[in-house]
């Protein structure tokens, strides 16, 4: 009888509690259900309340490196890597134009070439070997007035900025002297007065043509006695222009002095005529 009992209050606590548990299962299952229908609503609700939102593009910075960042980068790519250029820093040397030290009127001097080639400095411009050469330029001409060449003359002249191979000294009414390359002086006899002489430049193409900068008539040159009169007597003239001016303004200054004195006697009362009685 006892265990009769016991055998049935089991029972009706396994049907309780078997009857709770379907209870909430089902509440469980409406919960499911009406789910997504909420979500649905939920989601039609913010989408017309705040507008879409846009991810912003994602960029990715990457400093210059080595090549081993680039191919960590693009390793799951099948396109290669852009080429990376790396900038190159330009030293400009601005260098001082230093001309070289080369005289063209004088004679027997080193070659600006080879002067140009020991130190760099910049020789004048020339005009090309295959090129007729440029006209000397005549500087002076001197006659010789002692040792053994006296009653010559002695022809300057400075060098063109051409390839010369030599000179010709031209005398109008004679033949052609010759000389070399490094000669920028040249002797010849005795001229007359008014003669007519040219300096040209010989090089493989030809003679330069003459100018009025290579040619030159002679005159004879002043001596130095001439050159002492000539200033004794231009100091004489102008110490004699010098007096007479002296003399003029002293002259006008007497003048002005006397007028004046002039003027101050009429003025005075001691110079009035008195009435005889």
């Amino acid at each position: 009888m006892d265990g009769s009992n016991q055998w049935r209050s089991v029972t009706t606590v396994t049907s309780i509690e078997m009857m709770s548990l379907c209870r909430n299962l089902a509440v469980l299952l409406l919960f499911l259900s009406d789910l997504p229908l909420h979500h649905s609503h939920l989601s039609t609700h913010a989408a017309s309340t705040f507008p879409p939102a846009t991810r912003p593009p994602i960029i990715f910075m990457t400093a210059f490196g080595s090549d081993d960042d680039y191919d960590d980068d693009y390793s799951d790519s099948s396109s290669p890597p852009p080429e990376v250029v790396h900038a190159v820093k330009t030293t400009f040397v601005q260098r001082e134009v230093q001309l070289c030290q080369y005289n063209p009127c004088l004679e027997n001097q080193e070659p600006c070439e080879q002067i140009s080639a020991k130190t760099g400095c910049l020789c004048p411009g020339v005009s090309g070997v295959n090129e007729l050469p440029h006209a000397p330029i005549i500087q002076v001409l001197r006659p010789i007035s002692e040792g053994d060449d006296k009653g010559k003359i002695e022809v300057q002249w400075c060098a063109p900025s051409s390839v010369v191979s030599g000179y010709r000294v031209v005398i109008e009414g004679s033949e052609a002297l010759e000389f070399g390359e490094v000669s920028r002086r040249g002797l010849v006899g005795s001229l007359e007065v008014g003669t007519k002489v040219c300096v040209e430049a010989v090089n493989g193409a030809g003679h330069s043509s003459s100018s009025e900068f290579s040619c030159k008539r002679y005159t004879l040159p002043e001596s130095s006695e001439h050159k002492l009169l000539a200033g004794v007597i231009g100091g004489g003239v102008a110490l004699l222009l010098l007096i007479i001016a002296a003399v003029i303004l002293w002259n006008h200054q007497m003048r002005k002095k006397a007028k004046r004195d002039s003027a101050d006697g009429l003025g005075n009362p001691s110079y009035s005529t008195v009435g005889t009685l």
